[in-house]
């Protein structure tokens, strides 16, 4: 019999999930369906309870619903609540069960497809907006030396150390507070890969990185990657693994077992060339 499984968002049309959870599914021989669902912003939960009553059996989040998606849910998984936010929706005995794969995502990405340790790393996290409070968590668990978080505002990065304090040690700093400071791996979780705008980051910044990471992902080089490029940091990746592997993830949930990420990751990259 075939699954009925869906990725909610407004807007939803770029979404890769249903390329994404096709190609696993053909994998591994699962009969599925993986639909684009549209929700208008003032009915997520309607849009949700409808899906339910189609027989759906789970959904992934997208923007601007994760933290809507988080309140649904009757139960959730300590990444979920270390997020305040939710990706994955699994509909089972009745109950509607939120989980958050963006941190584990990324954490697979940087040490099994990059092979790069985070353990005893000094890191650097741009931004302190939903993308980066999804993936603290998951980063904290891997013991990195040091983990900072940088934002325009600092009191919001402040409230993250605030928040995260129980799960491990966070430092808080203005983008003008890393002048003469090193990082092992910079990660950018703010939107200006997408949007072309540069980070006021101190020059000569990222030149000692062994890792430069951007979490979004497109053609060629973001903004942020080409300023990796042009300091000489070690190496330069994008988030599109990121993305493959928190779909991994919320297949795994779903189905059990993992699928093989490697070749879903080679064609979603000439899929969007």
């Amino acid at each position: 019999m075939t699954e009925l499984y869906a990725v909610i968002g407004h807007p939803i049309d770029h979404s890769q999930s249903p390329f994404i959870h096709q190609e696993f599914a053909r994998q591994t021989g699962l009969g599925l369906d993986y639909e684009r669902l549209l929700s208008p912003l003032d009915g997520f939960e309607a849009t949700v309870r409808q899906f339910i009553g189609r027989g759906g059996k789970g959904l992934n989040v997208t923007l601007p619903f994760k933290l809507e998606a988080c309140q649904l849910s009757g139960a959730l998984t300590e990444r979920a609540r270390a997020a305040d936010a939710v990706n994955t929706l699994t509909f089972r005995d009745s109950q509607i069960q939120g989980d958050n794969t963006d941190g584990v995502g990324l954490v697979r990405d940087i040490v099994d497809n990059l092979d790069v340790r985070i353990q005893g790393k000094r890191l650097l996290l741009l931004g302190a907006g939903g993308a980066v409070r999804g993936v603290l968590q998951p980063l904290l668990a891997q013991h990195p030396a040091s983990l900072t978080v940088a934002n325009r505002t600092v009191a919001k990065a402040e409230a993250l150390v605030t928040h995260f304090a129980q799960w491990g040690e966070v430092d808080a700093a203005g983008y003008d507070d890393l002048a003469g400071q090193q990082f092992d791996i910079v990660i950018n979780g703010t939107s200006t890969g997408l949007s072309g705008n540069d980070l006021p980051l101190p020059a000569g910044l990222l030149a000692g990185s062994e890792l430069v990471y951007d979490m979004v992902y497109g053609k060629g080089l973001t903004p942020f990657l080409a300023r990796g490029q042009a300091e000489r940091a070690g190496m330069l990746s994008d988030g599109l693994g990121m993305l493959v592997e928190q779909a991994a993830e919320s297949w795994h949930i779903w189905h059990g077992g993992r699928p093989n990420t490697r070749p879903v990751m080679n064609s979603l990259r000439e899929r969007l060339a």
